[in-house]
């Protein structure tokens, strides 16, 4: 592992620390006692519509603004959090940003789409190709503005290397002196990064991870971002990893997902994501039906926000109206 001196340093984006709020509730509905559960709230850090890759953002902005950038291009899913928020981050420092996404226009409109655009940024359809592809055409995105005289910096998927887990790992220092007695902190794992940092902070131990779907090894991927940002080897069956709450696929909203959205909404005034925290929850109600978590034990579900993908989702539109629509009355 190389030393912090060795590495760019972060710059501020975010409001820190994040604050850590119980959930007595939500916690007392899952047979939970009032004090065994908490949210760690990483939706509320501020810039651009608050959300985990801010953390990352920081180290990551870091080194493209210490190596002169002009551009950021990233990759994502048109809904994607980490793309969103990589567009605010260039506009806050200044720097033009490219979203390089999978899918074609006509993909709807809304959500995440309509606040990329909001920050400026340029979006590049990338059509049906899968994660190497997106890579290969954000890579060549980067060749043509270096053609013509840019400095582009290219963000990995997610934010996710050892540099952008560096965010996580403070994030777990952060947890700690919030709540030094904390058995589990519930994430949501999607390009693997915040998953490798909090591991790095915390031991595998303390974490538990919820899978969903964006990438096809969630476990290797982990354990090898945890590995370079430590030089240590970590075991893959080392790590607490859930990949029961997929589904049919990333995109896909799940029955167990919505009902955990619900359950959260309405014991706590607090809104999920259909695709990151929605699983996150719908794991954590897993693990407690399973005894995986227990009672006594202090529990954090990690908010990585995502709010805006709520409103770009049409399967959980369709079923907020259809809820919407068995509660109406004729008051």
């Amino acid at each position: 592992m190389s030393s912090l001196s060795d590495v760019p340093q972060p710059v501020r984006l975010g409001t820190w620390p994040t604050p850590l709020e119980p959930m007595p509730r939500l916690a007392e509905s899952l047979g939970l006692g009032a004090e065994d559960l908490w949210v760690k709230r990483d939706d509320l850090v501020g810039l651009g519509g608050g959300g985990n890759k801010i953390r990352k953002l920081e180290w990551l902005c870091g080194a493209a603004v210490a190596e002169g950038a002009t551009h950021l291009v990233t990759t994502g899913a048109p809904q994607s959090n980490h793309a969103r928020l990589t567009a605010a981050a260039g506009a806050r420092l200044g720097l033009e940003t490219v979203l390089v996404l999978a899918g074609t226009p006509d993909t709807a409109a809304g959500g995440n789409l309509a606040l990329d655009a909001l920050f400026g940024a340029t979006c590049v359809w990338a059509g049906a190709v899968d994660g190497p592809g997106l890579t290969a055409a954000a890579e060549d995105v980067a060749s043509r503005l270096r053609a013509g005289g840019a400095r582009p910096a290219v963000v990995p998927f997610g934010g996710s290397s050892a540099l952008g887990a560096r965010g996580y790992a403070s994030c777990g220092a952060e947890l700690l002196v919030q709540d030094p007695g904390l058995d589990t902190v519930v994430v949501a794992v999607g390009s693997g990064g915040t998953m490798a940092g909090l591991v790095h902070a915390l031991g595998p131990q303390r974490v538990l991870g919820v899978h969903c779907g964006a990438v096809g090894d969630p476990v290797g991927t982990v354990a090898a971002l945890a590995f370079e940002l430590s030089g240590v080897p970590l075991p893959p069956d080392s790590l607490r990893l859930r990949l029961d709450q997929v589904g049919e696929s990333y995109g896909t909203l799940t029955g167990p997902v919505m009902e955990a959205l619900n359950r959260v909404a309405r014991t706590e005034g607090i809104v999920l994501d259909p695709v990151y925290t929605g699983r996150a929850a719908a794991g954590l109600v897993a693990a407690v039906a399973d005894g995986d978590i227990t009672p006594g034990r202090r529990t954090v579900l990690l908010h990585t926000g995502g709010l805006p993908g709520l409103f770009g989702h049409a399967g959980a539109l369709e079923a907020t109206a259809a809820d919407l629509a068995a509660r109406s009355s004729a008051y």
